[in-house]
């Protein structure tokens, strides 16, 4: 069996997606005759391209679990625009429950910087430079279904300048100006 280090609990499939193993949950039933024993398991799959799902799966077995997640996140995938390929278009904030995140975006080069199940789901997502941090909850559910909730804000901004009748040039000329000053400031 390959180190922690160069698996890194992901397996590309045939089919082209990356499973992400986030989190396993070992549950116990109370029956006449004692406990019986299920796991439950949290599973991001993604295609490295911008198309990212999450999934739960339970069973009394742990293979069986994560195969069931498997199948629900290749059912719910949302399609993630990335700038340049590798980091958002825009900050960006999400919640679920209690748990609350926001995203930011980074230069080239600063990495993924995130926590646990955040960082599954952005290196599924196949994004290569963002700063995120997770405030409230730290339950691994809450903060994978935050991050997605997150990431469905994200706008192209193609769509943002459809939306306000402006041309797509002309958004990025407002963008460039406003970069310049921050960096003269």
């Amino acid at each position: 069996m390959a180190p922690r280090n160069e698996r890194n609990d992901r397996e590309e499939r045939d089919d082209g997606f990356v499973d992400k193993l986030v989190h396993i949950n070992r549950v116990a039933k109370v029956v006449k005759g004692g406990r019986r024993f299920g796991f439950a398991a949290l599973v991001v799959v993604g295609d490295l391209k911008g198309r990212v799902g999450f999934g739960h799966g339970k069973a009394r077995e742990v293979p069986e679990a994560i195969r069931k997640a498997t199948e629900a996140a290749k059912r719910d995938m949302i399609f993630v625009p990335l700038r340049d390929a590798r980091t958002l278009h825009h900050d960006v904030q999400g919640r679920h429950g209690a748990g609350k995140v926001i995203l930011r975006t980074a230069e080239a080069g600063t990495g993924i910087i995130a926590g646990g199940p955040m960082r599954a789901v952005f290196e599924a997502v196949g994004m290569h430079d963002v700063v995120a941090k997770s405030m409230g909850s730290s339950n691994p559910y809450n903060m994978v279904r935050a991050t997605f909730d997150a990431l469905k804000g994200q706008a192209h901004p193609k769509d943002v300048a459809a939306k306000r009748g402006l041309k797509y040039s002309t958004l990025q000329a407002r963008r460039r100006d406003l970069v310049g000053s921050d960096v003269e400031a």
